[in-house]
């Protein structure tokens, strides 16, 4: 089974949870959940998770847990796939990975 890992950028209570977009190599996704008691994090795997087609399980905070900086882990699907799914990557070299 394929495994990737992904930098996140969560940025919590926001009106909605969508993906804003990448920077610096991070994505960056808006949560409608608040930063209290691993609310955000839950609410960050499932919206990972339904984004991309994959069961709630598919989707895990590896580091990050109490900060905006996190690293999600996701199987069941590569890297690029991921990068297929979400908006494209403006600092990509390619633009449209």
């Amino acid at each position: 089974m394929e495994v990737c890992r992904l930098e996140v950028r969560a940025l919590p209570n926001a009106p909605r949870s969508e993906v804003v977009g990448w920077h610096d190599g991070a994505l960056k996704v808006r949560v409608r959940a608040p930063a209290l008691e691993g609310k955000a994090n839950k609410a960050l795997c499932e919206f990972l998770a339904e984004t991309l087609g994959l069961p709630k399980r598919a989707v895990r905070v590896l580091q990050g847990e109490t900060s905006r900086k996190k690293v999600v882990e996701i199987a069941g699907i590569s890297l690029e796939g991921v990068r297929g799914l979400l908006p494209a990557d403006p600092s990509s070299p390619h633009g449209t990975d």
